[in-house]
């Protein structure tokens, strides 16, 4: 997975072993609730 940055509202998410194919584009709050999500889930027991 490639997850492009530099955007300021959309980010893009591709599969990496096709870089020519069709990008995911997430708005960028949602995103980051996303990743904080993942985060948080690793840090409990």
């Amino acid at each position: 997975m490639e997850v492009a940055d530099g955007l300021r509202s959309v980010v893009p998410v591709r599969d990496s072993k096709v870089p020519y194919g069709p990008a995911l584009c997430f708005e960028a709050a949602s995103w980051a609730a996303f990743i904080g999500e993942l985060k948080a889930a690793h840090h409990r027991p």
